[in-house]
């Protein structure tokens, strides 16, 4: 699975692996409190590691259901990940020593994974909230009133955006809010650009109300938009993905040429080139493009000259059954009959 270990307590560093496991999480955050407890904390180090572990186990005992969201945002996100990379030569493998050895170094397929991830803890911490599967966690209210132009009032059920932003800062930022080194700095980057993703992107939806499906007033209240739109809108931000160094007060971070605009806090960030995922690399967590189906026809991303990065590739033909001369009877099924056809199959060498 794609995310192991990211939650592991959330006490290993920021190359770890990806997976939530809640009950590993809550069962070694218990351990790492009790064997904490002769500690004498001082500075930043250990104080906030004591501070984070005493957050973790906040969740753990009051807000179980945070953790299980947290658990189902990371799934969401894993999905779109590779969704998103699905043609490309880095595929979003969900293979445990591949992403592990991937995210030790600072590059864009490492920013995306930060991002898509904070967005997605955000996303399901937001909806669970909204539809009452958290304590204390409720719709959002606050917007209230007309419209400017009066053809609207704020009402419903709105997304509480807001306590999922906040969450998914309490989960993945305590442990390095207080760091400058570069990896904490670009981490905390991206992290708050995937959850801009959500935050800033939330939908207008209306409900009109009166007789006979008139529109004689109508009620809107905001809702996050669907993951699949926010996936595509980090994948821009990936393409587009700024290249940065550490300023000179070792606080912050830079464009690594004078000349570039600085990122926003919506951008993606890097700072080591990425390899080209050609040839299988254990060492840094390339799997290769060998076996990968490809597109002959394509010029694009997709395509056997790309993909394949040169090395050719293989054609053979498959048999492969669907579903064909389907038919409508009323009310209301669907009946099909199974077809055998041929399908070419272009596979990287």
């Amino acid at each position: 699975m794609f995310l192991s270990g990211f939650f592991r307590g959330l006490t290993d560093p920021p190359t770890s692996q990806l997976l939530i496991d809640p009950v590993r999480m809550c069962r070694k955050n218990r351990r790492n409190m009790k064997d904490s407890s002769n500690f004498i904390v001082h500075g930043n180090t250990v104080g906030m590691a004591h501070r984070h572990r005493r957050k973790v186990k906040s969740f753990c005992t009051k807000e179980p259901e945070i953790i299980r969201e947290a658990t189902r945002g990371a799934q969401i996100a894993t999905a779109e990940c590779q969704f998103q990379f699905r043609n490309r030569r880095w595929n979003c493998s969900s293979q445990p020593k591949s992403i592990r050895r991937l995210l030790d170094r600072d590059t864009r397929e490492t920013a995306f994974v930060h991002a898509v991830i904070s967005a997605g803890v955000t996303y399901a911490v937001t909806q669970a909230c909204s539809s009452g599967q958290i304590q204390d966690c409720p719709c959002d209210r606050t917007l209230n009133g007309k419209s400017a132009d009066g053809t609207w009032e704020w009402g419903g059920c709105g997304d509480n955006v807001h306590i999922g932003y906040e969450r998914s800062k309490d989960i993945l930022d305590i442990k390095y809010r207080r760091r400058s080194d570069i990896r904490s700095l670009l981490l905390l980057h991206n992290n708050e650009a995937g959850r801009m993703a959500v935050k800033a992107n939330m939908r207008l939806v209306c409900k009109c109300h009166g007789l006979s499906g008139s529109c004689t007033t109508k009620t809107c209240w905001q809702k996050v938009p669907p993951f699949r739109e926010i996936g595509e809108m980090l994948k821009v931000k990936f393409d587009g993905a700024a290249k940065v160094i550490p300023g000179n007060d070792g606080k912050s971070i830079i464009p690594w040429m004078p000349t570039i605009k600085p990122p926003e806090k919506e951008d993606l960030v890097y700072f080591d080139e990425s390899q080209d995922f050609c040839r299988m690399d254990r060492k840094s967590g390339s799997l290769g493009t060998s076996g990968r189906q490809c597109n002959a026809t394509s010029i694009g991303v997709d395509g056997c000259d790309l993909l394949c990065c040169g090395r050719g590739y293989t054609r053979r033909v498959v048999k492969v059954k669907e579903y064909c001369r389907c038919k409508f009877q009323w009310c209301c099924d669907v009946h099909c009959d199974t077809c055998i056809k041929r399908k070419v199959i272009y596979t990287c060498r």
